[in-house]
């Protein structure tokens, strides 16, 4: 999260006097590199994953399982190997990086994978060798899981133990700061100049799943004085970034022809966000305490919220803040297309020196706003080596701001070391999945319906503030089956700046209506007028040039998105809730013993490596990959590219699909 820079990272009160010069410089960056690219076309979509995983540490002996601290240890190993690889000139199947946890690390394809649907057939593949190329490095009893680990912030949950020091910078009672990758400062730093900026203790209160033995109210008693206050009744309390940064998830960035497609595309896939966090809720448990959310959004989003009281409207305002209703981590506030501007309809926030100047130097209002409104917020992570920039050679003054917006979707410029990195939109709102399957399913559904989104040049579009209200029900409990969320009624094209203004004002003159539809019906179809967006790409996979192979493994990772929509099969958070819930240990009262993580982690682990099938989560078995196939994981001939939302606009459809707009 954030910057990966190295360098001497500046304590908050160090950082206030150079705030100025930062947002400026970083405007000025982002100009210049705009103005450098704004033309420029790229013949390929590719597009890739990031994953983060957990290392756990097994006492079979006692029945524990604890986070393992030495990341760094393994990390070291990893990056040994993709040296050597490099000097031999040998392919690295994967790249990997530290993550904020000293038991986590990140993983990502060693490349892009490219616009043929073929490319599909590799993803599993790699994310399998991926996975073994850890394990190989890992003791007996160690485990890399892709889970949200949930004793985080327990007692003794890591291994080796760490102490929780008195004038830690996190200021936790439960979480040691020494259980953060101590060997890269910025973490800490970061989470430092969050606290120090708010000038309060980071904290967030998740509401406890109330079982039949939960006491009533649920309140638990602190020696420490501010945490009593802070906490309130029937909610788990947590204190530490490392209770949201620390828990893993799943990302996808998504390189596009264009600036004008990626614009477009972040806009397309805002409305979808909701709809796949609910569909991959994993995250039931905090701190061993059943929860009753199923998503770690709003509790990431509260322990990274750097505002002030007055900054939230609790507080008289001073030192010239304004009022910011959205947390630093949160939904994102506005579409950047300038055919989505009538859906923008909350207020935004500006920087406005950075909003005069954008406009000034000839980027449009719709782009304008949307990095004005990145630019109300102060860099938190800046280094003392780096604070003079070359404008025309560095992006560091921008990156510092524009990363540490964690929104829903990102929108990302080429980066100016990178000239081979083209315009790219980033989907953030997936949590993590057990297996690698599943993992690629629903990487894989998103790439194929961001493919039909610009083969066809629909539009998913509903006003940003019923995305917003989405994302809070889809972290409710089983929201996948129990929630409601906004969405188009039926498959519409784009239409223009003006067409939408009419649209917005007469809502239904163009065909539809925004209701409010279940999971299931938004996945599967509701029987009625919205075909579905599985049905959807299974019809534009009718007419696409694939073969036999990948079109198989396509299906079976349509087949489980269909089945966790339908309830036919259970997501993960269901899952984990069910599994404490049928323990012999569980007492009913929302605590999650050590034995019950045991066996459960232990179960989960089993599972990750085809020990253990589970149809309750995965449906019927899916095919076994050989390991042969997994290290001669090649990319394969590709195909023509799919068609780009350029082409579309120019007037390129397919048949199939054409009554459906009619």
């Amino acid at each position: 999260m954030g910057l990966l820079t190295l360098g001497t990272p500046l304590t908050w009160s160090e950082t206030i006097p150079y705030i100025d010069y930062i947002k400026e410089h970083g405007i000025d960056q982002f100009i210049n590199l705009y103005c450098r690219y704004k033309n420029r076309e790229d013949a390929q979509l590719k597009w890739g994953d990031e994953i983060e995983y957990s290392i756990v540490k097994f006492d079979h002996a006692n029945k524990k399982v604890r986070v393992s601290l030495h990341s760094d240890e393994i990390l070291t190993q990893l990056d040994k190997q993709i040296s050597e690889n490099k000097k031999n000139h040998k392919e690295n199947l994967s790249l990997w990086a530290p993550e904020f946890g000293g038991y986590m690390i990140e993983g990502t394809p060693g490349a892009p994978y490219g616009s043929s649907l073929e490319c599909i057939d590799v993803v599993e593949k790699n994310m399998i060798a991926r996975r073994n190329e850890v394990r190989k490095v890992l003791s007996n009893d160690e485990a890399l899981l892709s889970i949200t680990f949930p004793s985080i912030g327990a007692p003794d949950f890591t291994s080796p133990p760490v102490k929780i020091k008195a004038g830690q910078a996190s200021e936790s009672i439960f979480f040691s700061d020494d259980a953060v990758n101590y060997h890269n400062k910025r973490y800490i730093t970061l989470m430092s100049n969050v606290l120090q900026r708010r000038g309060e203790r980071l904290y967030s209160n998740v509401p406890i799943f109330k079982d039949k033995n939960t006491l009533s109210p649920f309140k638990e008693h602190f020696s420490d004085e501010e945490s009593n206050k802070n906490s309130i009744p029937d909610h788990i309390y947590v204190d530490h970034m490392g209770f949201g940064v620390g828990m893993c998830c799943l990302q996808v960035t998504f390189q596009t022809v264009n600036v004008n497609e990626a614009r477009w595309l972040y806009d397309q896939l805002t409305p979808i966000t909701p709809i796949m966090l609910a569909l991959s809720a994993s995250t039931p448990i905090f701190r061993s305490y059943l929860a009753d959310v199923d998503s770690r959004w709003d509790v990431i989003a509260d322990l990274c919220d750097d505002r002030t009281p007055d900054e939230k409207g609790e507080a008289p305002l001073k030192d010239n803040h304004v009022i910011i209703n959205k947390r630093r981590y949160d939904s994102t506030d506005c579409y950047i297309h300038p055919s989505s501007a009538e859906f923008n309809d909350i207020p935004l926030e500006l920087d406005k020196k950075s909003y005069e100047k954008l406009i000034k130097n000839g980027i449009d209002e719709h782009l304008a706003r949307h990095i004005a409104h990145i630019f109300i917020r102060d860099p938190l992570q800046v280094y003392r080596e780096r604070l003079e920039q070359d404008v025309t050679t560095s992006m560091e003054h921008f990156e510092t701001i524009q990363s540490s917006n964690w929104c829903n979707m990102r929108f990302k410029p080429p980066p100016i070391e990178s000239p081979e990195i083209g315009w790219r939109v980033e989907f953030r709102a997936t949590e993590i999945q057990l297996t690698d399957f599943e993992n690629a399913a629903y990487c894989c559904f998103l790439v194929l319906l961001s493919r039909v989104l610009v083969s066809y040049n629909l539009s998913f579009l509903i006003p940003i503030s019923q995305v917003t209200e989405n994302i809070k029900r889809a972290q409710k409990r089983d929201a996948v089956h129990n929630q409601k969320f906004y969405f188009r009624n039926k498959l519409t094209k784009c239409l223009s700046s003006d067409e939408n203004v009419q649209q917005v004002k007469n809502g239904n003159c163009h065909g539809y209506e925004i209701d409010e539809m279940s999971i299931n019906e938004i996945i599967n179809g509701d029987g009625k007028e919205f075909v579905g967006l599985v049905p959807l790409i299974r019809q534009f996979l009718d007419g696409a040039n694939i073969d036999v192979e990948s079109l198989f493994k396509i299906n079976r990772y349509l087949d489980l998105i269909q089945d966790r929509a339908s309830g036919k099969i259970f997501t993960l958070a269901h899952w984990m809730r069910d599994f404490v819930r049928s323990h012999p240990e569980y007492q009913y009262d929302s605590h999650v013993g050590d034995t019950i993580v045991y066996d459960m982690i232990k179960t989960m682990n089993e599972i990750t490596q085809g020990k253990k099938h589970d149809e309750s989560l995965l449906g019927k078995a899916p095919p076994v990959v050989k390991p042969k196939e997994v290290e001669n994981a090649a990319k394969k001939e590709q195909r023509p590219k799919l068609l780009c939302y350029e082409d579309a606009l120019n007037g390129q459809k397919f048949a199939n699909l054409e009554a459906e707009f009619h």
